[in-house]
């Protein structure tokens, strides 16, 4: 019984180092035991060590706020701190073009799930996570209650799975930026819808050279 103790004790002091350390809880059942809560609370140490580091990075390459008052991140910047909505294709804006996303695409939600998103600040084609989550998602989408944040809109195939989600603040990896001479070859024959105008016009402005690249014709964005 008491070998027994002692494999349990060891096991959850391994998993469960921070409940123990923030109840005051200490094992006494085994040297191993206590060896096993050191170094767990060294691992601890260094994951926030880390986590400040990247926080001092991140922090660096913010360059503003958008409109909720999220920060707004220089392009550079890897790992970012979004708020995160949902959407699905049966809302009153939407379910005139179908499962059918911006760029023409069939909306996902596997393995690669869609995301809509300010084509701006982050264009048609990008690959980012959602750290804890398994699934990498590519903005192919876009929608008029995004422009001018970055907020990103993940798709969810039904209104149960919309309202589940609700809005969440999250830390996403950008795994690769998408293509902004794209975005802007997409947007500039759309330019009659108010939204559609105003996110060309910002890509221009911060990049007055996509013009001519789209007019010579892009790649389409991989997924």
């Amino acid at each position: 019984m008491t070998g027994l103790r002692a494999f349990l004790t060891l096991g959850l002091c391994s998993i469960l180092f921070v409940s123990c350390e923030s109840t005051g809880t200490k094992s006494t059942s085994s040297s191993n035991s206590t060896r096993s809560s050191s170094n767990a609370g060294n691992s601890n140490a260094g994951n926030r060590s880390q986590s400040a580091s990247l926080e001092a990075v991140n922090q660096r390459l913010v360059v503003g706020k958008d409109r909720h008052g999220m920060p707004t991140y220089h392009e550079r910047a890897r790992h970012r701190v979004v708020r995160a909505t949902a959407y699905y294709h049966g809302e009153a804006d939407h379910i005139q073009y179908g499962r059918k996303s911006a760029y023409g695409t069939t909306l996902r939600y596997g393995r690669v799930r869609s995301a809509a998103a300010d084509w701006s600040r982050y264009p048609v084609g990008t690959v980012f996570r959602i750290k804890g989550l398994p699934y990498t998602y590519v903005v192919d989408d876009y929608g008029s209650a995004l422009v001018g944040t970055n907020t990103v809109d993940l798709y969810k195939p039904s209104r149960r799975q919309m309202d589940a989600w609700g809005l969440r603040f999250v830390e996403i990896e950008v795994l690769r930026m998408g293509s902004f001479e794209e975005s802007y070859r997409v947007l500039s024959s759309r330019l009659r819808f108010p939204h559609c105008r105003q996110m060309a016009e910002a890509i221009v402005e911060r990049r007055p050279w996509v013009v001519a690249r789209a007019a010579q014709g892009s790649s389409r964005p991989r997924s």
